[in-house]
């Protein structure tokens, strides 16, 4: 039914925990997933023998020895038994709610995807409990924090859909949204699936990255991934969802947040509506910037009082 693949960094103190959690996860999904695990990380062959899951050591680097996003789904498509393929981020579980999700939409042509919900975990998760499902659900609903729109973190697509990906570096900025652009601008569904299926993001560090959290997002990688994403209204979100997924099934995406953003895309989706939306946009611009204006130069004596 489902080739799923993704690429674990080393398996070592608490990011070898959470991916191990991560990777069992996809393994008692049901019916059963392809899964296929890259790199030549330490501990990733050794848990493709434990699962018996697929291991490809080979994968193409940057110069920086960063693995390259598109080398992924390339190899990932001839490699894969099935038409519809998952890349999956390796820290996030997957729940029973997600193969019907996957199901739902499996004769269209179009983008699953959905936000994630970030949670602090610790410990091994037992799985031998039929209970481990609830257990966790019941710590999300007391610390988990939904994630905004922006990040994305797995992509359910056709198999021959993206053959033209840029080479971004992974675990780095942009490259993420480049997917949904490019599904946009391709005429084809973006799903948002965030209603109907609850995937779990498991906190960590930017321990992996010599800058941390700041090389991982304003590094040199970083701004080159955003260089061949093509610039800032390329940066297509889960508010460019075309479609929303919800226990009651399929439906448009027509929320006033929806249809500003799907204005605002315009010019990347339908390019003949380019002018039209470079007017508006440049009125957007000048009623912000006035506004900034006016509170810069506002008189003190203008100001509201504090109450005491």
């Amino acid at each position: 039914m489902l080739t799923m693949f993704g690429l674990p960094r080393p398996f070592r103190g608490h990011i070898g925990g959470i991916q191990t959690n991560a990777i069992q996860s996809w393994t008692l999904l049901r019916p059963s997933c392809e899964v296929i695990l890259f790199g030549d990380e330490d501990g990733t062959a050794e848990m493709a023998t434990k699962f018996g899951i697929q291991h490809v050591p080979d994968v193409e680097r940057n110069e920086y020895g960063t693995p390259l996003v598109n080398s992924l789904f390339s190899a990932a498509q001839k490699l894969g038994n099935h038409e519809l393929l998952c890349y999956v981020n390796a820290d996030i579980i997957l729940m029973s709610d997600f193969l019907p999700a996957v199901q739902s939409i499996a004769e269209r042509r179009c983008l699953l995807v959905g936000r994630r919900w970030d949670l602090d975990v610790n410990e091994p998760i037992n799985f031998d409990n039929p209970n481990w499902e609830a257990a966790l659900r019941d710590s999300l609903s007391k610390t988990g924090r939904l994630h905004r729109a922006t990040g994305l973190d797995y992509f359910v697509y056709p198999r021959d859909l993206y053959g033209d990906m840029p080479p971004f570096a992974i675990g780095r900025t942009a490259w993420d949204n480049w997917i949904v652009f490019r599904t946009r601008s391709s005429g084809l569904p973006v799903i948002d699936a965030s209603k109907s299926v609850t995937v779990v993001h498991q906190n960590h560090d930017y321990s992996h990255h010599p800058m941390g959290e700041e090389g991982v997002w304003k590094g040199i990688e970083a701004k080159r991934n955003s260089e061949l994403l093509g610039g800032i209204y390329c940066s297509f979100n889960l508010w460019d969802a075309t479609h929303i997924l919800t226990p009651d099934g399929l439906k448009p995406a027509l929320s006033i947040r929806h249809l500003y953003w799907r204005l605002q895309r315009l010019p990347e989706t339908h390019p003949h509506f380019t002018p039209v939306v470079i007017v508006i946009r440049g009125l957007r611009s000048l009623v912000y910037g006035t506004a900034g204006l006016r509170r810069k130069w506002r008189l003190p004596g203008r100001r509201k009082k504090k109450l005491p």
